[in-house]
């Protein structure tokens, strides 16, 4: 059945639910744009691991990826007329 203990823990994860959608400060993350951002590498563990910490003259060759990076040096650019 239900006791006094279970039906506490639900009110008070009802209320914290309740605040966090009401904080200015927290909602942000309820928008649509910040779906699945851990997929995405969004997140600063994200971010560490694909090597994006870094600004400036360290980072040159991480933005926008390493992927994208090896793929610059490593084709070839040719004028479609020439």
């Amino acid at each position: 059945g239900i006791n006094a203990e279970y039906m506490g823990f639900k009110a008070t994860d009802k209320a914290r639910l309740d605040a966090s959608a009401w904080d200015p400060q927290i909602n942000w993350i309820v928008n649509a744009v910040h779906k699945h951002r851990e997929m995405r590498g969004l997140t600063s563990a994200g971010r560490k691991g694909r090597g994006l910490l870094n600004k400036g003259k360290r980072a040159n060759h991480q933005r926008p990826s390493r992927q994208s990076i090896w793929k610059r040096h490593n084709s070839i650019k040719l004028w479609r007329y020439r």
